[in-house]
């Protein structure tokens, strides 16, 4: 878990995500779509990827991708981001970090 917060740290808008997830997909056409720039950890692709997963997971990140952090905190997958979005909060806490 330490490896995820050091990750994230500093860093206003992080997705951990896979290349071959559509939902991963979705959510950062989504969150990108508002102008922010997240920066995207393709865990297939990061060396240590699979510790990275084990540790959201651990985080009760399930499933393990696609995983939203805004402002340093875990807002979580992608049914949390889109009820943010239904609730029209997504969009405030982007710009608030």
């Amino acid at each position: 878990m330490e490896m995820v917060t050091r990750m994230v740290a500093d860093r206003p808008v992080v997705i951990f995500s896979r290349t071959t997830c559509c939902m991963s997909h979705t959510i950062k056409t989504l969150i990108s779509g508002f102008g922010a720039n997240p920066t995207v950890y393709e865990l297939d692709e990061v060396p240590y990827g699979g510790q990275i997963e084990r540790a959201l997971q651990q985080m009760g990140c399930k499933p393990s991708v696609p995983v939203v952090f805004i402002g340093q905190q875990l807002i979580g997958g992608p049914n949390q981001v889109m009820s943010l979005q239904v609730k029209n909060q997504l969009v405030p806490l982007l710009i608030s970090a």
